[in-house]
């Protein structure tokens, strides 16, 4: 089967509504791009992880509409916009969509990566830059954390920098569960992920087992039930969001051993110091390190 993108430029206030109307017209798939991309007008919207960014189109938008070629293009675009009650049908253009192998073109979009001094993140139909380093074999998938993004890369820099070999280690809010293999890889006894979302909680188990690490995954009620509030890790690391951590500061802070380490990230620099200070009831953390606009923030409980 073949296809053909229908372009449409629009305002910032149309791109959604267009977008969904152009769904219910025909359209196989819709997405939003920046028309000024490529020129100093281009705009990125970010996000943090797990949310989406405030802005969800450009004051210059370009609606890109997936249809079958032979479909009534000129259709479909009248109809979505008299649906959403356009003065005018607005212009469009068509270009072609190739063949092509989309297996083999998104992975290739995937490369291993590289991170702290030893560590490498390597899509399974890529083979290890260097055998003796440290190997995680991880497929981009639907659970956040393959490495590429600044606070699981700061948090994995930190457990490399700080190896807890012979220790027990909690990762909450294990995403993919990649903290938790570095956790392991390094030498930790014990280490245990949880997350809320299940699906998260079975690619993590999938992982481990493709990299052959020894991990107790769990949901916070299974979490809760298995190991009660009086038992502490010699490292607890989280690396969800700011505002979540905030609320959690007294659980994730009781949870950590005398003596032992917590390390949060998902924290914006400029949100360092109000998650630090909804700790500091209970544990001293500073900035570890930055990257990229977000920090990794760390301290020692008192032994």
């Amino acid at each position: 089967m073949a296809w053909i993108e229908i372009v449409i430029e629009v305002a910032r206030a149309h791109a959604e509504p267009l977008s969904d109307a152009l769904m219910d017209a025909g359209a196989l798939s819709v997405s939003v791009e920046d028309a000024d991309e490529g020129t100093e007008d281009e705009k990125p919207l970010f996000g943090e992880p797990g949310m989406e960014p405030d802005e969800t189109a450009w004051d210059r938008s370009r609606v890109v509409a997936l249809a079958e070629v032979d479909s009534d293009h000129a259709s479909i675009v009248a109809e979505a916009a008299a649906a959403i009650s356009l003065a005018a049908t607005p212009t469009y253009t068509t270009r072609p969509v190739e063949e092509q192998d989309w297996v083999r073109l998104t992975q290739s979009q995937f490369a291993p990566i590289h991170i702290g001094k030893n560590i490498w993140v390597v899509p399974s139909w890529h083979d290890a830059p260097d055998a003796d380093a440290l190997i995680l074999e991880l497929d981009p998938g639907l659970a956040f954390g393959t490495g590429s993004h600044p606070t699981t890369r700061l948090c994995m820099e930190w457990l490399e920098a700080h190896a807890p070999k012979d220790l027990s280690v909690l990762d909450y809010g294990c995403g993919s569960g990649i903290l938790a293999m570095v956790a392991k890889k390094l030498g930790a006894s014990h280490v245990v992920g949880v997350d809320i979302d299940p699906q998260a909680i079975e690619s993590a188990k999938y992982n481990a087992e493709r990299n052959q690490c020894d991990i107790e995954y769990a949901l916070p009620a299974e979490f809760g039930e298995a190991h009660p509030a009086s038992e502490k890790f010699n490292v607890v690391v989280a690396n969800i969001l700011s505002s979540p951590l905030k609320l959690m500061a007294p659980m994730l802070a009781g949870r950590v051993a005398a003596g032992g380490s917590l390390i949060l990230s998902g924290v914006l620099a400029r949100q360092a110091e109000e998650v630090a200070a909804a700790y500091a009831p209970f544990i001293q953390l500073s900035v570890w390190a930055e990257h990229e606009g977000w920090v990794a923030l760390s301290g020692q409980l008192a032994g």
